[in-house]
């Protein structure tokens, strides 16, 4: 850029623009207290030379921003190559492709990856303009769409040794992970920190590699000790909650003691893993009396229904295998009942978002599950992308006052239940690291053909089926030094299970008349 000496140039980034075509800063300057004069959010302040063509790069700053308001002092020449933008974020090599027939489910899974690629710069963050904090809860909850697309594993293992050094004696963890001393108040709870016991797991299921368990096991011990001596019932309210539903609100000693029991049996089963008998026992028991707690008070046996029957409070005991095995077609039953009654839109905040897909397509309601994916009208994820959206937002309602950053993956589960709802793709946790595969794909009536792939420890992962006519041809590929278990869905005639060698497969399947 060139330009008389002493112009000073601007450079102001936001996601948003006002009717007259400046950028709109308000969903995203909101909690900034600098001088919005002399040191204005996310503003460059250049000053020009006068003697030759000046060139800037940041280097000490990165921005989230999808347009860049440019103002001089005095005119300058601009023109489409005087601005360069780059995409920056942490060295995750892209491991995971969806492909389908479907514009909306592709345009959804890439803007699944762009959210949460923005939003990893050394660990994962919330927002990358706002605030560029590790939240845990947005961490978590996204983990699955992290592991299937991209490998990530180093990044991860830094942020556990981050929550391992942040961690007080008492077990206690801070809800933004690393942090300058906020985040460990009464607000902070389970649903947010079970990255501490959440994300070592995935890891291990993942990759078939146990070192960032075995690294965290004292913690997660400490952590799970901690909730343990402060619930003589097994049932806690600590935690933040269902974050930015909808419109129902959903009971939080329910959603919180779920995380809970689900922290308690990883502990377990990773004790076991371990060898750690004593342990294992102790925490087996610990985690059935806290499922016990739940259902006693939570479970409604005559009508199959958690609490209120929110979206969030059905799903997230179905997703995190709380509900008595006898129970469970009830309970999703009247779960698939409820998002049919809604028009197959969202009543879900982040909680509910993690969960809800899952479990329907998981307990024989991947028709409905796909409808709730797909939905384009408000409130969905599809609402989103059909109102232009590149990444996933922070909030449901696009005129909303607060939570309104545009680019955040606190929402994010969806770019993994591609993998799991459509394409059937899961670790095995007897033999992890896809060392052994699960397979459970969903044929769904309204996609005409759809494929995951998915590059594993042990080679590439494919998953693909189309319709023809009455029929599905199936085709998987099942990489060398591995196998598969492949579970057909019930609207397959003859269903059940086919054990398949490494290599790659063709079957052609025929409906149930």
């Amino acid at each position: 850029m060139s330009g008389p000496e002493g112009t000073e140039v601007r450079l102001k980034h936001g996601e948003r623009l006002y009717d007259n075509g400046y950028v709109d800063q308000s969903n995203i300057d909101v909690y900034f207290r600098g001088d919005k004069e002399s040191d204005p959010f996310q503003t460059d302040i250049l000053i020009l030379s006068g003697k030759k063509e000046d060139e800037f790069m940041a280097r000490f700053n990165y921005k989230g921003f999808r347009y860049v308001e440019v103002t001089a002092s005095n005119p300058v020449e601009l023109n489409k190559n005087s601005l360069t933008a780059y995409f920056m974020h942490s060295d995750v090599p892209p491991i995971g492709k969806i492909e389908t027939s479907s514009d909306l489910i592709n345009k959804l899974w890439r803007a699944a990856n762009k959210a949460y690629l923005s939003n990893l710069m050394g660990y994962p963050t919330d927002c990358p303009q706002r605030e560029k904090n590790g939240w845990t809860g947005d961490g978590h909850f996204a983990i699955e769409t992290a592991l299937y697309n991209f490998d990530g594993i180093t990044i991860y293992e830094k942020w556990l040794a981050d929550h391992r050094d942040e961690q007080q004696p008492n077990g206690v963890l801070p809800d933004i992970i690393p942090t300058g001393g906020w985040g460990y108040g009464t607000a902070n709870g389970l649903d947010w920190t079970s990255t501490i016991a959440i994300i070592p797991w995935e890891i291990y299921q993942f990759y078939g590699d146990s070192k960032l368990l075995a690294d965290t096991y004292d913690n997660i011990k400490r952590y799970v000790d901690y909730v343990d001596r402060t619930s003589p019932e097994h049932l806690t309210s600590w935690g933040r909650g269902d974050w930015v539903p909808v419109k129902s609100r959903s009971n939080l000693e329910l959603t919180s003691s779920v995380y809970f029991y689900t922290d308690t049996k990883i502990l377990a089963e990773t004790a076991k893993l371990f060898g750690k008998e004593t342990d294992h026992q102790h925490y087996s028991a610990l985690a059935k009396k806290i499922k016990n707690a739940i259902n006693e008070k939570y479970l409604d046996r005559e009508t199959g229904i958690y609490a209120s029957g929110t979206q969030t409070e059905l799903s997230v005991p179905l997703q995190w295998k709380v509900v008595p095995e006898e129970m469970i077609s009830k309970v999703v039953g009247n779960l698939a009942k409820k998002v049919a009654q809604n028009g197959f839109h969202l009543d879900v905040g982040v909680l509910g978002a993690k969960a809800i897909l899952n479990a329907l397509s998981e307990n024989g309601y991947a028709e409905t599950a796909y409808k709730v994916a797909t939905q384009d009208t408000y409130p969905s994820w599809g609402w989103w992308i059909v109102n232009g959206a590149t990444t996933l937002l922070e909030n449901w309602d696009l005129e909303a006052k607060r939570d309104i950053s545009d680019n955040h993956m606190m929402f994010g589960e969806i770019g993994a239940w591609f993998f799991k709802g459509l394409g059937g793709i899961f670790p095995d946790p007897e033999q992890p690291g896809f060392k052994h595969i699960i397979l459970r794909p969903n044929f769904v009536r309204d996609l005409k053909h759809f494929e995951a792939q998915f590059a594993s420890p042990y080679g590439l992962i494919t998953s693909r089926w189309k319709w023809e006519k009455a029929n599905i041809i199936y085709e998987v590929v099942v990489p060398a030094n591995s196998s598969a278990a492949l579970y057909l869905p019930e609207i397959i005639d003859g269903s059940k299970i086919i054990n398949l060698e490494s290599g790659k497969h063709t079957l052609n399947l025929v409906l149930k008349r």
